[in-house]
């Protein structure tokens, strides 16, 4: 397990003001996410809150580290999937312009324009685009840079699901009216906005299409492949649903 470490004070402000109430605040590090971690006199249990990406932990003022920290590591899995998952859908609410921070396969890229750039290119965490037609650069650098992970990713539930013999070609498609789709003949498309969403989401994508090699319908039987696969799928289904048509970008 990843051991956490309290990397820093909470802000001065932050401490003061709650010093008056029994209240204290600092912050630790579990893997790349950082949890605020609030103790209180008047507090009996230990919780942990995900509110709009950011994660807070709440404990009794007495308890001891170890508890604290053995605790945070048990839910290492869950903080991490809820923290990613806000942070995705906080930054595809609203339209998307140039100097804006982009989701991408779970990193965060910085749009930025290149009035001498004739196509996107990419330094660190910052993308160039054209500043004319930006939005049809973007798409295409997207469905260009996707294609391996993609790929991968469809080819590994299909060997899993022991249908990989009956894979065809995996593409990436911008169509508007559906997330991925499978073919009689094996072929299997991706919609390129899948890599905006969190990487769960994308991965259910794959192995929805990938389980219709072996049912090209939504019966139990194909439902059952999925859930054999990813038991938690329905969670994942259920933020595409949710959160879909902000992944693309307006027309």
């Amino acid at each position: 397990m990843v051991a956490l470490s309290l990397v820093r004070r909470a802000k001065s402000r932050l401490a003061a003001g709650v010093a008056g109430s029994g209240t204290s605040a600092a912050v630790w590090q579990i893997g790349d996410i950082q949890v605020e971690l609030r103790r209180s006199a008047r507090r009996r249990t230990l919780g942990l809150q995900v509110k709009e990406g950011r994660a807070t932990a709440h404990a009794p003022a007495s308890m001891s580290e170890t508890k604290i920290r053995a605790f945070l590591e048990l839910k290492r899995d869950w903080l991490t999937r809820h923290v990613r998952s806000q942070q995705a859908t906080s930054a595809v609410q609203r339209g998307v312009h140039l100097g804006d921070s982009w989701q991408f396969l779970g990193e965060t890229l910085l749009l930025q324009a290149d009035s001498a750039a004739k196509k996107p290119y990419r330094l660190v965490g910052t993308l160039y685009l054209p500043p004319q037609n930006w939005q049809k650069h973007l798409q295409a650098w997207v469905s260009r840079e996707v294609l391996p992970l993609y790929t991968e990713l469809v080819t590994s539930y299909a060997e899993q699901l022991g249908a990989r013999a009956k894979l065809g070609k995996v593409r990436v498609s911008a169509t508007r009216s559906r997330w991925g789709s499978c073919t009689a003949t094996g072929d299997i498309r991706l919609h390129w906005a899948l890599s905006r969403a969190p990487l769960e989401v994308l991965r259910y994508v794959a192995l929805h299409e990938a389980a219709h090699l072996l049912e090209l319908n939504h019966s139990p039987r194909y439902w059952a492949h999925v859930k054999r696969i990813m038991p938690e799928h329905a969670n994942y289904r259920a933020w595409l649903r949710q959160h879909g048509r902000e992944l693309l970008l307006e027309e």
